[in-house]
């Protein structure tokens, strides 16, 4: 099933080019967070009731609706840290975690718009995205999966630049976050090591990989995660971007991403100060990436 929450976060399913709107099917909450939570943490009880729903439940039209980030806001929004091999047989590098805020979450077809911070160039990271479905802390590597939902479509938006020494800062701005279109059940992905992961700026093409390169698998991850703050249902977890693709975001873009099972995520992109780097993919943040790796064999 494909999650989604649309117009005033309502709940719905997504079939197709239509959404079934799940409105006084399922419990609705104060915010579309919580909702989508209640959703999470009994959707064993209610799958029969959504399953009935997918196959005879009342639909609108995709386009007539707005769709909303399937997860508002988070508690948290965690974030692994080059975690993928960059098509090197090297092994990954020490495993790295950091947040971003909750605030970054964008809405499917939103607009990241660039701060007045100085920064050297800001980059897109296209990822796949954990969605925790329960409670958990110190979860051993072997248990892994029994925390996770589902997953859906990231862009972890990275504005390079020291911030007063903290790099990170660059990745936290308000809609830095775009995430959706909807949340898949994990039932549907039937090997999360068997994705492809697309991203295109207008039209051109970007990041193209495949998460059989990630370094620190998921189940490492979670694992790891785990052991520094407790999990809890609707949090999320970023798993790191290949960076041979990785390219500049600015003024007046669009941007796609599409991976296996999780739909096509739209943005666009603007910067009131209407700076420029040159439109195509950075090969020398590629290749310092790679470097890191190819050193530490």
């Amino acid at each position: 099933m494909k999650l989604v929450l649309f117009d005033d976060y309502k709940p719905g399913l997504l079939k197709g080019d239509a959404v079934v709107d799940l409105t006084g099917v399922v419990p609705q909450g104060k915010t579309g967070q919580e909702t989508i939570e209640g959703i999470i943490t009994g959707f064993e009880s209610i799958r029969g009731t959504l399953t009935q729903q997918l196959n005879s439940g009342k639909t609108v039209p995709l386009s007539s609706v707005k769709l909303r980030a399937p997860l508002p806001r988070p508690s948290k929004v965690i974030c692994m840290g080059v975690n993928y091999l960059e098509f090197t047989k090297a092994k990954p590098l020490p495993i790295l975690v950091f947040l971003k805020s909750p605030e970054a979450i964008l809405d499917p077809g939103g607009t990241v718009t660039l701060p007045p911070a100085e920064f050297r160039i800001c980059h897109h990271e296209a990822e796949v995205v954990v969605v925790f479905g329960k409670r958990g802390r110190n979860i051993p590597e072997a248990q892994w999966n029994d925390y996770v939902f589902g997953y859906t479509n990231g862009c972890d938006v990275s504005a390079r630049g020291e911030f007063g020494g903290n790099s990170y800062i660059g990745k936290s701005f308000d809609g830095f976050c775009p995430i959706g279109p909807a949340i898949t059940t994990k039932d549907e992905i039937a090997d999360p090591y068997k994705l492809q992961v697309r991203f295109w700026v207008d039209g051109q093409d970007r990041h193209n990989y495949g998460t059989d390169d990630m370094g620190h698998k998921i189940s490492e991850c979670v694992s790891y995660v785990s052991t520094i703050m407790t999990i809890n249902p609707g949090d999320i977890l970023l798993l790191g971007t290949n960076h041979q693709g990785i390219g500049p975001l600015q003024d007046g873009e669009s941007a796609e991403m599409e991976t296996t099972g999780l739909g096509r995520l739209t943005f666009k992109v603007s910067d009131p100060l209407k700076r420029t780097w040159p439109k195509e993919i950075d090969a020398a943040m590629a290749a310092t990436i790679r470097g890191r790796l190819e050193a530490a064999k």
